[in-house]
C-alpha cells in the first residue's frame, strides 16, 4: 500500500515555532493545542488513525539526548547516526549541529517524517534523510544509534531492545534518553549524563538520563 506523503504546509499551518527549553540552539514546530492538531491530522489526506501527534512536542528523552550530543560532540562527530523514533527531529538536528557526517531519522508516523524535513529547513540544517520503521532491519552503515523516549510502553520496549542489541553487536555506539520509565532495563545500561528537563505537559521538572549500552 502506498502511503500518502504529508504536505509540509500542514506542519507549518498547524504548529508554532518554539525553542525547546533545554536545547535553545534549535527551533521546532510544536503544538500548543494537541487536541486541535490531532483533529486536523484525522481530517488530513492520508489520515492519522489512532496515532497521537508525538512529533509535535520536544519530549524529555529527546531533549536530554540532544543536549548531550551538543555538549559532547565527540559522541557523533564524523559519524553516521541513526535517530530512532525521531519525532520532531530534534535529536537528528542536534547530531548534525554536533558534527555528525550524516543522520538517518526513523519514525513510523508519516507526519513525523514530514516534520523532520520542515524542522531541518527551519534550522538551515542539511544531511538528514528520513525513513520509516527500521526495527526489523539490520543497522548496516550506522556508527551511532540515538534513541529518545522509545521505551514508553512494554510492547515498544520489546521491539526496540533487540534492535539496539543488534546495533551494539555491530560495534555501533548506542545512547538512550529516558525520563525514568519503568520499561527500560537500567541494569543493562550505564548512565553518561542526567538533566532536569521541564515537563512536556504541565509544570515541574523531570530528571532525565542519557544511558549508554555497554
Amino acid at each position: 500500500m502506498t502511503v500518502r506523503a504529508v504536505p509540509s504546509a500542514f506542519v507549518r499551518e498547524h504548529t508554532q515555532v518554539r525553542r525547546p527549553s533545554s536545547v535553545p540552539e534549535v527551533r521546532l514546530h510544536v503544538a500548543d493545542d494537541v487536541v486541535a492538531l490531532w483533529e486536523a491530522m484525522e481530517d488530513a489526506d492520508g489520515g492519522a488513525g489512532e496515532t497521537p501527534p508525538f512529533w509535535a512536542a520536544a519530549w524529555p528523552g529527546g531533549q536530554a539526548l540532544a543536549r548531550y550530543v551538543l555538549d559532547s560532540p565527540e559522541a557523533v562527530a564524523g559519524r553516521a547516526v541513526l535517530d530512532l523514533g525521531s519525532g520532531s527531529g530534534l535529536v537528528a538536528l542536534a547530531a548534525r549541529l554536533a558534527g555528525a557526517r550524516s543522520v538517518l531519522a526513523s519514525d513510523v508516523d508519516p507526519f513525523s517524517r514530514t516534520a523532520v524535513g520542515v524542522n531541518a529547513g527551519l534550522n538551515g540544517v542539511g544531511g538528514i534523510s528520513v525513513t520509516g520503521d527500521v526495527l526489523g532491519r539490520d543497522p548496516a552503515g550506522i556508527d551511532v544509534v540515538l534513541a529518545g523516549d522509545v521505551c514508553y510502553d512494554r510492547e515498544m520496549t520489546e521491539r526496540v531492545l533487540p534492535f539496539l542489541d543488534r546495533a551494539r553487536a555491530r560495534d555501533c555506539e548506542v545512547y538512550v534518553g529516558d525520563p525514568g520509565r519503568p520499561y527500560l532495563p537500567h541494569d543493562r545500561l550505564e548512565a553518561v549524563a542526567a538533566y532536569d528537563i521541564p515537563e512536556t505537559e504541565g509544570p515541574g521538572l523531570r530528571r532525565t538520563t542519557v544511558w549508554r549500552l555497554p
